[in-house]
């Protein structure tokens, strides 16, 4: 497997600690409940760096009050 495809997979403890340090069983939980993608290698389960990124946007909606750059 080329070694960019690797470095975009995060195991779930690197998961955990990219996500401010929450328990691997939080990660586990949001996995099980389908919030946060995984893809399976082999028996292992790992994070693609870009469903990471979308679960930290929809975990961060845009707030109601509009900011400088959203006025501009």
């Amino acid at each position: 497997m080329p070694q960019a495809i690797l470095s975009e997979l995060h195991s779930v403890e690197e998961t955990a600690r990219r996500l401010g340090g929450v328990s691997v069983w939080s990660v586990y939980s949001w996995l099980s409940q389908g919030r946060l993608r995984k893809t399976k290698i082999g028996s292992r389960v790992m994070v693609a760096e870009t469903d990471l990124q979308a679960f930290v946007a929809a975990c961060n909606p845009k707030s109601a009050v509009p900011t400088p750059e959203d006025r501009a």
